[in-house]
């Protein structure tokens, strides 16, 4: 094997490096073998992370038992539920770069001969695959596992209902007292958030890619199965050190397919169209929006999850997981069997002791003849307001079409403060603009907002078009990834207050219903606003980011195939 871990520790001119490592308890033997780091995104700042730590030692064990060496190191990893709706959402989508950053690093300098990447929170999972796929070395990823839901009078709670109940309760529809009581119950455990969010989402999703061990994404963070999975993961990553199985083998095109075929089948977060394209871009395929349009016409919607249904993660996991969605896509020529996977084997090889029994739970996973929706549920829109794209899901959504008047605001806290006054009513269109990916900087998310609306009842009554992002909890008629962005000229820049807004969910379509003249006319008097940061991470990421529609990456963008 042609260990990159050998131009660290052999030869006479390394005795300074084997020295370091035997400083930390290393042996002669242990330097003789692959040497496989595991990562975490362990922290404090958030129950999705906070029991990283102890998984990577289940981790590092399976390592161990297979003849290799693991060398344990961390990355940061930001709480998307703790940043909520103020400036520290900024920095969210920010750390995916920093987390695929800190991965790189870590594996160039140190030339570790594989990994094996643990994460919880939103951005670190498609963070720590972004990282895997630059470093193109055998690598397996594995989630955290999802919180449990918390019981609130009588019923099933997760974070979800807090940040809901907040504009329920400005709305005079709940006292201060039931809400705290809401807040001490809805997280009663360490894992990330428990409905289809986009933890979950994304965990399902590399799953589907083929980058993690099968069944490994809906146990709970704190079950003994979860701790198993680390292990096993931990002594698969030496089959394929020996049979150099890389990233780059596994995120194929038809792998991608499966990815998106799964967010859309389960009901997934907006931000997997985000994250999906900007890992295809990391390994270099042109996935597009068309692309993600295509399979979602194509594929149904069978999982009823959290937000837009009724179930969370442990309930999936109890009737079979992912694997059991895999297998129905599969048998249906709607997931390809053939893209290898992290175990070594295809996925239809991975599938075949799979059974699919329904009988007691169509509730939760319909059969593909009777699908809670024929069409999946993360629609891509264009139109006059989004010439590039943007994306709304239609899972829980009533409304197919929606015409109102614009109010329009230049930042989240401008329209959550109007939404707290009961300054939107039934009947408006809120557009969130310089909120994009340049504009923000950071494209934040917006459930507070969101939450906000559906609290005052207002979920189906409004709509709400930004370029900004939303989170997987978020549910009505809401319509993220504005492409172009404000600040970088989008249509969305010029929007005014009582202009009309057309959205077409069946046909595809947002629209300003403004004629082409006037358009133009105030294009001529619009500058964009100034730089929100001048120094500092921030302003280095607006300054590198790309669009939404290219998955806001923070790199050139490479030459497209053709």
């Amino acid at each position: 094997m042609n260990l990159p871990s050998r131009k660290v520790v052999e030869g006479s001119a390394r005795a300074p490096q084997r020295s370091y490592y035997k400083s930390m308890g290393l042996t002669d033997d242990d330097l003789s073998k692959p040497m496989v780091a595991v990562s975490s995104t362990c922290n404090e700042a958030t129950p999705c992370n906070i029991h990283l730590g102890r998984l990577a030692q289940h981790a590092k064990n399976g390592v161990k038992d297979i003849g290799c060496t693991p060398r344990e190191f961390t990355a940061i990893s930001v709480s998307d539920g703790i940043a909520m709706g103020h400036e520290g959402m900024k920095a969210s989508l920010v750390s995916r770069e920093i987390i695929a950053d800190s991965i790189e690093v870590m594996m160039i300098a140190h030339q570790y001969d594989a990994l094996v990447g643990i994460s919880g929170c939103d951005k670190s999972l498609p963070g720590t695959l972004m990282g895997m796929a630059r470093i193109n070395r055998p690598s397996i990823f594995v989630y955290g596992g999802s919180i449990l839901p918390g019981v609130w009078n009588g019923k099933q709670v997760t974070i979800q209902d807090v940040f809901e109940a907040v504009g329920s309760y400005e709305a005079g529809k709940m006292t201060m007292a039931e809400l705290v009581s809401l807040e001490n119950v809805a997280c009663p455990s360490a894992g990330s958030c428990a409905g289809m969010y986009t933890a979950n989402t994304m965990a399902s999703v590399g799953e589907a890619l083929g980058m993690s061990l099968p069944g490994s994404s809906t146990a709970p963070a704190e079950s003994e199965k979860r701790a198993s999975i680390c292990y096993a993961t931990g002594k698969t990553i030496g089959s394929l050190i020996e049979n150099d199985i890389r990233p780059k083998d596994i995120l194929t095109f038809e792998a991608f397919e499966n990815g998106i075929a799964m967010a859309n089948a389960i009901g997934g977060s907006t931000n997997a169209v985000l994250h999906l394209v900007a890992l295809a871009r990391e390994v270099g395929i042109n996935l597009t929006l068309a692309d993600f349009e295509r399979i979602r016409k194509r594929t149904p919607h069978i999982a009823n999850m959290r937000p837009g249904g009724s179930y969370v993660m442990i309930d999936l996991e109890k009737i079979g997981g992912i694997p059991l969605i895999m297998k129905m896509l599969y048998k249906e020529g709607l997931f390809n069997g053939e893209v290898i996977t992290v175990t070594g084997k295809t996925m239809k090889e991975n599938l075949a002791h799979v059974e699919v029994d329904l009988t007691e739970h169509s509730q939760l996973v319909a059969p593909l003849s009777a699908p809670f929706h024929s069409q999946g549920t993360l629609k891509v829109l264009k139109g006059t307001l989004a010439p590039d794209g943007a994306v709304v899901k239609i899972a829980g959504l009533d409304a197919a079409r929606f015409r109102g008047t614009a109010k329009v605001f230049d930042a989240e806290e401008e329209a959550f403060e109007a939404i707290s006054k009961g300054q939107v009513t039934e009947g408006d269109v809120v557009v969130i603009r310089y909120e994009g990916p340049k504009g923000g900087p950071g494209m934040r998310e917006m459930l507070a907002v969101t939450a906000a609306l559906v609290g005052q009842g207002l979920g189906q009554r409004v709509a709400m078009v930004t370029d900004g992002r939303f989170s997987g909890a978020t549910r009505g008629l809401m319509i993220g990834h504005v492409s172009p962005e404000a600040m970088e000229g989008g249509p969305i820049a010029i929007v005014k207050n009582g202009d009309q807004i057309e959205i077409d969910i069946e046909k595809g379509m947002v629209d300003l219903l403004v004629e082409n003249s006037t358009i133009e006319e105030r294009f001529k008097s619009w500058k964009p606003i100034g730089n929100r940061y001048l120094s500092g991470v921030l302003a280095k990421y607006a300054s590198l980011v790309q669009s939404a529609s290219d998955g806001a990456i923070t790199l050139p963008l490479r030459e497209r195939p053709k």
